[in-house]
């Protein structure tokens, strides 16, 4: 009987399927990095958020930081330490909307009551 198997592939096969399990052995595991990392808020805030967003100013909207870096954090950003950062950047932008700094306190009572005049005589 006539073996289906050419000559010499018993022994050409197993070096073959060594080889590729050592070349794969010898690759080192692709780590997960933070391409974020060591970036500044305003470089993390011109890469990963001015698609949307023209400018950092307002976005805060008078949130806590703590809560801005939970919500980035959970939406947003690579990690916490980039959320806080962002969180933290956006906080020190914030600045009111034109119209709320022209809001008077409350009225203070005015110096003193004009005296009253003298009754004129007829």
């Amino acid at each position: 009987m006539r073996s289906l198997i050419r000559p010499g592939r018993e022994r050409v096969a197993p070096l073959v399927i060594f080889g590729i399990i050592a070349a794969a052995a010898a690759v080192p595991f692709a780590f997960a990095q933070n391409l974020d990392a060591g970036k500044s808020a305003e470089k993390l805030f011109a890469d990963g958020c001015t698609a949307c967003h023209r400018s950092p100013r307002g976005l805060a909207k008078g949130r806590y930081t703590l809560t801005l870096s939970w919500f980035l954090q959970d939406h947003y950003s690579a990690g916490p330490d980039t959320a806080k950062a962002l969180a933290a950047y956006l906080v020190s932008v914030d600045t009111p909307p034109p119209g709320a700094a022209a809001k008077p306190g409350p009225k203070s009572a005015k110096s003193k009551p004009r005296p009253s005049r003298p009754a004129q005589s007829q």
